[in-house]
């Protein structure tokens, strides 16, 4: 049994069907689903990085393992400490 403003709201519905243009291409359920699920991807891609940017440490660290201020690591030499190739 349909009531009465059930039966309003679809007069209303049938005369928005009435105007509308049958030529005109609109995006449709199928668009909103792909613009959603494009959404929720890039929602749960910036939550993933935002994750893994809080545990990476900016600070450097001394490699000798001497308790020194941030300051002194940033103004000490760099050297490499790359192992030296063997001769035979």
């Amino acid at each position: 049994m349909m009531s009465a403003t059930s039966t309003l709201a679809m007069t209303h519905f049938v005369t928005l069907a009435d105007t509308f243009d049958k030529d005109k291409v609109t995006p449709g359920v199928l668009g909103f689903i792909v613009f959603a699920v494009i959404g929720g991807a890039v929602w749960l891609l910036m939550k993933s990085m935002n994750k893994h940017m809080r545990s990476v440490d900016f600070e450097e660290t001394p490699e000798d393992g001497e308790a020194g201020t941030a300051a002194t690591a940033a103004t000490a030499p760099r050297t490499s400490k790359a192992p030296k190739p063997k001769t035979s």
